[in-house]
């Protein structure tokens, strides 16, 4: 991603008696030039964002007090100063001669022309969540047990029986992330919010944070502290089977003796994955999480995959189409 503020004369050539400094990120061409040069207009010329930012050496120090360009502070690389460049529900990560921006929280899902809230027990399309809703009204009566059968089936809400929702992702804390979503509609919810899948590459790193490691909150696994590998499995507590049911509708409303199995955005405190002041929360377990990969791939972990590799938790079992209730989505957007 390039700014450049130009000064040069009408011929092209830049003045005399001007020093040039250059700043990273955004990188702003200023000029501290003495009076003797004649003042020029200094047009802004906006390049393409690019997800691979070459950072030029910077020539010298700029001169104390002579900030020609206030409104464009320098970015550190810890990635917390400059956030105006990316949308107030995203921070901006700066490292590794990369930029761009990441929602903090996982995504909720709502219908992109009304803003309507989509249920995050039931998947997008109307016809097959009004299905399913069906089916497990009368499956919930034959499998688990007794008091498994009792639990009702969240009702879809009459909004999404009645219309077709086209899906788009919103990043908000203390909120129930959206499941069964599939690697579609993942992509279609990130494009329809101005955003886009983020790549493996952008995800892990964000992941690990400005200190580089492989758990959010440091070095070495703490069982608890992101909540992942959990001690029950919601089909195993409705169906007595771990291994069947995976589109049943309560299954992210399902608690054991630790409480909640799928948490509300942000509310595991101690899985936050820092960035100077700033964290990206529940990166690991929670939802999975779709990313950009052409043969399908969600990384992180859900509250009870049994996995202890934290930022480094890759699936790459299922394709793009596939879904169920452990799947979600967090965006990535050029700033």
């Amino acid at each position: 991603m390039h700014l450049q503020h130009t000064m040069m004369n009408r011929r092209g050539n830049w003045p005399r008696n001007c020093s040039v400094v250059i700043v990273a990120l955004p990188i702003v061409l200023a000029f501290a030039c003495s009076r003797k040069a004649s003042p020029e207009p200094s047009p802004a010329q906006s390049a393409s964002a690019s997800n691979s930012v070459e950072i030029p050496p910077i020539a010298s120090d700029p001169a104390p007090g002579s900030g020609l360009f206030p409104q464009e502070p320098e970015v550190s690389d810890a990635g917390q100063e400059n956030t105006s460049t990316c949308p107030a529900e995203m921070l901006l990560i700066f490292k590794s001669k990369r930029a761009y921006c990441i929602d903090r929280w996982e995504a909720i899902l709502v219908d992109k022309s009304t803003g309507t809230r989509l249920s995050p027990y039931y998947p997008v399309d109307r016809k097959l969540a009004l299905k399913l809703e069906t089916d497990w009204s009368a499956k919930r009566l034959t499998m688990g047990s007794d008091e498994a059968r009792a639990m009702p089936i969240p009702p879809l809400p009459a909004w999404q029986k009645s219309h077709d929702a086209d899906p788009m992702a919103v990043s908000k804390p203390g909120e129930t992330p959206n499941g069964y979503l599939s690697g579609k509609v993942a992509r279609v919810a990130c494009e329809n919010a101005g955003k886009r899948l983020c790549s493996p590459e952008e995800w892990q790193l964000a992941c690990r944070g400005t200190k580089d490691r492989q758990y959010p909150y440091g070095d070495s696994y703490k069982q608890g502290s992101c909540n992942v590998f959990r001690t029950s499995h919601p089909a195993a507590i409705l169906h007595e089977n771990a291994s069947i049911g995976h589109l049943d509708p309560r299954l992210n409303l399902v608690s054991d003796k630790d409480g909640s199995l799928l948490r509300k955005t942000g509310q595991t405190k101690s899985c936050s994955s820092q960035w100077g002041d700033e964290a990206l929360w529940d990166m690991v377990g929670n939802l999975d999480e779709w990313v950009d990969d052409p043969d399908g791939m969600f990384l992180g972990g859900f509250f009870s995959r049994s996995k202890r590799d934290g930022c480094a938790s890759v699936v790459k079992a299922h394709p793009n189409n596939y879904f169920d209730y452990s799947l979600g989505v967090r965006c990535c957007k050029d700033p």
